[in-house]
């Protein structure tokens, strides 16, 4: 008997939470990140909430002279 497997659901890119974020830095952060995983694999919410933190801690990073 087969069983059943879930496989996380694509959803369109959402807005940025951060404040003077555009869409298209986070989708490039995004595609950076998962790029061994897409297209086979469609980026769920999480992945696109984690790509915009990925970038914020790297600008935070480069504010302050820390690379990342």
């Amino acid at each position: 008997m087969k069983m059943k497997t879930d496989k996380p659901k694509a959803v369109e890119q959402p807005a940025p939470f951060t404040p003077g974020f555009t869409r298209a830095m986070v989708r490039e952060r995004a595609f950076r990140l998962y790029r061994d995983r897409l297209p086979a694999h469609p980026l769920t919410l999480e992945d696109w909430m984690l790509a915009e933190k990925d970038l914020v801690a790297s600008m935070k990073g480069e504010e302050a002279g820390i690379e990342v």
